[in-house]
Order: C-alpha cells, then structure tokens, then sequence
C-alpha cells in the first residue's frame, strides 16, 4: 500500500501534533514530504528536529508554496498558520489539486468563508477540520446520552467556558491580540465550543446577539496592580525582572519557546511576549451570547479569559430532566511544550436530574493527553484507516462553517451594538451539515 503524502503550512506550535504523528505512529501509511512557512528559521528548527530521527523533509518559504506543492505531489495539506490566512492556503491547496486538514477556526469571516465554500464547490476537493475537543471520551459520552434522550427533546442550553490567567492572558501576548488575525476569541477559541453544541443538540445557529467588551487585560488594570513601569514586551520588561508581574512570560525559561520563537525573532520582527496590558489589543476578554437554533433550541453562552479556573460548565435543559457537564482543564501555555487542555478527572462530573425522580452521577468515561484525550482518537480519524462513525465525530466544510459562524455572527452583533444577526444569511452554498440522530 503506497503512503499518503501531506505537507504542512505553518510551523509553529499548532502543527508539531500532526508532524510527530505523521513521522511517528502513522509512518507505515503517512509521508511528510514538505514543510512551508513565513519564517524560515522556525522551518529549519522543525527540519532540524526531523534530521535528529533520520527523517529527511525539504523546507520552502511560504511565497514558495506552489512549488512546493509541484514538486512534492501531496495528497493532502495540512494547514496550521494564522488564522488570518487558512483560506488563503486552503483555497489554493484545492485550486493545485489536493484536499486540505485545518486546524480550528476554519477561517475568521464570513467572506474567507466563502471563499472556501465556492472553491471546495467549485473543485469538488475534501476538507476535514480538525475539532478534537469532538473526539474527547467525555464529550463522546454526553453526545450518546443526549442522543438516547435520556433528559428527552432539548429545548434550551446553559454554557459558560473559563479560561485562567494562564492560558487565557496568553492570547493577549500573540498575534491573537487583533481581531484581524483571529477573529477574537469568539471565533478563535470558542469555534471549539459552538461546534460542540452544534454537535450536541444536532443544530446549526439562526440569530444571534451578543454582547462583549474587553475589561481585564488593558492598561488600567495593570496601573491598579502596580505596573507602572510596562515596556512593550516581557523580555525588556522591569515587572519581569522584579518578579512583580504574575503574568509576566519568561520566553528563556523554556526550551521549546525558546527554540520555536525567541531564537527565531530576527527573521520576521515577531515578539511572543508582548505585554497584556498593550492600549492596541483590540480583542474582547469577556463576551456574553444568546442564541437560537435552526431546531428551536436557545442558548445562552459566556466566555471570560481572566479565570482562576479554568474549563466549563453546560447545562442541558430538556423535556424530561436536566443534564449538567463540568470539565476542569489544567493550565497551559501555548507551544511551552505542556499538554494542551488535559482534563482533570477528579473535578469533571455529570450529572442527571430527572422531573420525577432523584438526581444521579453518571461515571465520567476518560480519556489521557491533549483535549480531553481526543487528539489521538482524532489523529487516528484523520491520519489512519477510516472507520465506522455512528456518533460522526468527523467534521468537514459544513461543521467547519456552522462552528465560526456563530462567532461572525456575535462579532458583527457586538459591532452593531447588540443588534440581532441573521446568521444563514452570512455566505451561501454550504453544504449540508451531517450532524447525527437529533435528539429526541
């Protein structure tokens, strides 16, 4: 059997699960015969890291991603780059030939949107986002409970998701900082979160209204803790090198972030550790949500990023009883080498609360590594021999689309004040969603 072949866009942190498991577990079936990105130097780290296992894989400059695609033959591309740009390489993956995996968000408005919708009609090309919360044993679980109706048909959900002041005020350190880059963290963070209840409740978004502000991370918070001496990033930072700052970045303390962006600064002007406290963030860090379903299913949803906590609460309200689901997640900092949204057993539950009866836990069903334990069931979706899907956790176009839709929706509300967006009129052409048995 010949291998597939996949290149990869974008070398920085989002894409070493998908290099590791390509030249690891999945070798017997999977090539990685190219890697592209804007900056050569972390292109070359990751070309080095290959070398170091006897994996020889070409590099090109991201201007060169056509050749690339000419001289390596890929079967597939794999897109893990700003969000900014995932349509840009999606679209011209599928114009050159091949299909494309992205990493979440699928893009970060509704005119990339579009343009990913018409080229992938247009080219008849696949599309797989890659949602690996979906794949989480736990998440898993509460998919088959609700689907076997065990609180009935559904009719409204409660969602609040915390990020802590670890992960959370990481955002505001990256590129993630501007909304034209990502979307803001309704789409960047929470398309994870929207997918899931798409996925949950069998649905797709109608309108929305939202509201969001950011209150936290700007200069006057910093000002009431004593930062009265900020620079423009950690490493020149005062704060820092007192030890006054507890949001202060080290990128030097750690080897992976080190190697991946601070030795890699000359190349493309880009600084990691900016202060969170900048006056130019222009992204929201608490944003409030309601919602109503194509099914008649409303939601209420919050997302704040300043937390002491961090992980979620849903609440599902249905005809026959109450369904509560809390996952705590341990804290991480993006690309610092820790595993990324592992779950902490101990502090997650369901629990049950029938009309007529007395209220139950149900055994949370578990799951170890990154997301909940569903990078690897993903990974194996993905990378290795399709299987049979019956909850359909494998997500394309459609889910892709309908998961950042909401977050568009709630940017363009929140812009207009909290007017009420109409979200199947922001682009045209999707594909239908394949989102399993409805509840009932």
């Amino acid at each position: 059997m010949s291998k597939k072949r996949f290149v990869n866009v974008g070398t920085g942190g989002r894409c070493e699960m998908f290099i590791d498991a390509i030249t690891g577990a999945y070798k017997d079936s999977a090539e990685l015969v190219g890697l592209c990105d804007i900056n050569m130097g972390r292109a070359e780290l990751r070309q080095r890291q290959l070398k170091e296992k006897g994996i020889e894989v070409p590099i090109y400059h991201s201007d060169k991603f056509d050749q690339m695609v000419d001289e390596q033959k890929p079967d597939s591309v794999i897109v893990t780059t700003k969000d900014c740009f995932h349509h840009k390489y999606i679209c011209r993956a599928m114009e050159l030939g091949c299909d494309a995996i992205t990493e979440k968000p699928m893009t970060i408005d509704q005119d990339k949107c579009q343009q990913i919708v018409d080229t992938i009609n247009k080219t008849g090309k696949d599309l797989r986002v890659t949602f690996n919360y979906r794949y989480s044993p736990s998440h898993t679980q509460v998919k088959r409970l609700l689907r076997d109706g065990v609180i009935g048909k559904i009719l409204s959900v409660d969602f609040a998701w915390n990020l802590d002041v670890h992960h959370g005020a990481d955002y505001y350190r990256r590129w993630h900082r501007h909304k034209a880059n990502s979307g803001g963290l309704l789409v960047h963070k929470a398309t994870h979160h929207f997918d899931l209840l798409n996925w949950w409740i069998c649905s797709s978004p109608e309108t929305v209204v939202a509201l969001g502000r950011r209150a936290f991370y700007i200069p006057e918070t910093a000002d009431r803790l004593g930062l009265n001496k900020r620079t423009e990033r950690c490493r020149t930072c005062p704060h820092r090198q007192d030890g006054s700052c507890n949001f202060a970045l080290d990128l030097s303390s750690s080897k992976d972030l080190k190697e991946l962006y601070l030795d890699q600064e000359h190349h493309d002007g880009y600084f990691r550790d900016r202060c969170v406290f900048s006056p130019d963030i222009d992204i929201e860090d608490s944003m409030n949500l309601v919602v109503r379903y194509v099914s008649g299913v409303h939601m209420s949803y919050c997302l704040n990023s300043f937390l002491p906590w961090e992980g979620f609460r849903v609440m599902f309200n249905g005809t026959s009883g109450r369904l509560e689901y809390q996952g705590l997640e341990s804290p991480y900092i993006s690309g610092d080498g820790t595993v990324p949204g592992e779950r902490i057993e101990e502090k997650s539950h369901i629990h049950v609360y029938p009309q007529f009866a007395d209220p139950y836990n149900i055994e949370l069903e578990t799951g170890s590594g990154g997301h909940g334990g569903g990078d690897t069931r993903l990974l194996d979706d993905v990378l290795g021999e399709r299987r049979e899907d019956p909850l359909n956790h494998a997500a394309g176009v459609a889910e892709g689309c309908w998961s950042i839709l909401t977050g568009v929706s709630a940017n363009i509300s929140m812009a207009g004040g909290g007017q009420p967006v109409y979200t199947p009129g922001l682009v045209s052409g999707i594909p239908e969603a394949n989102f399993g048995e409805v509840p009932q």
